[in-house]
């Protein structure tokens, strides 16, 4: 189980199957996800990356709410803390955040809007709502995603079955932003062994599944509603695999590329799920 010394909202499902903790000054990260007490998130857990996933090529100031990855880019968006919890119930979790509300934060992202996200724990099924809702000050460029670090407790990494969808592949560059070339992919079923992934993908149709078994489980992610784009990441060495839902590709805010622009007043809402059998 990932361990944490900050305070986390705790969820148990009605029929007891599945057990998940959030932590909401830690920008909602979702710190671990339980089938049956076995632990189904590596040490990373479930990171909210916002207001961009991935990295950017923007030049940006040296600040702690800023991680860079090994070419020095700003990768995975800022460290928002204040969020706020409005609903709680054993098995449902509703959380804000007044992101016009922090200067701190319209430094890197001058767009002033709201965050609302709802969490809803089932009998064998997490499932995870973000709503964007943009201010009246004009429109707020949508690019978030999320890095559910996934594993199957007990079983050789070498092993694990992998089931993904059809999709647009994207030519990444050296220091792995999108050229803007592409392949089509067809869906895929296999057995991870060696490989190693942090690819990224576009066109991913609404409700694709991403699947991963082994050991008498099966964990399925599915992109149920606005997340187009996503990417793969399975590193060398950690036994996680990533099935990451984006709202755009990595670099959109720079880019442009498939970028959406929620109207001032008007809102966006994404959703992606977790089930276990």
């Amino acid at each position: 189980m990932t361990k944490t010394t900050l305070p986390a909202a705790e969820l148990r499902s009605p029929l007891g199957e599945l057990e998940a903790s959030f932590v909401p000054s830690r920008g909602m990260l979702g710190v671990s996800l339980r089938h049956r007490g076995d632990e189904l998130l590596g040490s990373r857990g479930i990171p909210f990356l916002y207001p961009w996933a991935n990295r950017l090529t923007r030049e940006l100031p040296d600040t702690p709410l800023i991680k860079r990855d090994e070419n020095g880019l700003p990768i995975h968006g800022l460290a928002t803390t204040d969020w706020e919890i409005f609903a709680s119930t054993g098995w449902a979790l509703g959380a804000q955040l007044d992101f016009g509300a922090h200067p701190e934060l319209l430094r890197f992202f001058p767009y002033p809007h709201r965050l609302v996200m709802r969490i809803d724990l089932g009998a064998r099924m997490l499932a995870i709502r973000t709503t964007l809702t943009a201010g009246d000050e004009g429109p707020v460029p949508v690019s978030f995603g999320f890095h559910p670090y996934l594993q199957l407790p007990g079983v050789l990494r070498s092993t694990w079955r992998v089931e993904v969808p059809a999709m647009e592949h994207l030519v990444l560059d050296e220091l792995s932003i999108p050229t803007g070339a592409s392949d089509f992919v067809g869906s895929e079923c296999f057995v991870l062994g060696s490989r190693v992934y942090d690819d990224g993908y576009a066109s991913v149709r609404r409700g694709a599944r991403f699947a991963l078994s082994g050991g008498g489980r099966r964990i399925v992610l599915r992109f149920d509603a606005g997340y187009p784009c996503g990417q793969i990441y399975a590193p060398e060495d950690d036994d996680v695999i990533c099935f990451e839902p984006m709202t755009a590709p990595t670099n959109a805010l720079v880019s442009g590329d498939r970028l959406t622009w929620v109207p001032a007043g008007s809102s966006y809402t994404a959703t992606f799920s977790i089930s276990v059998t």
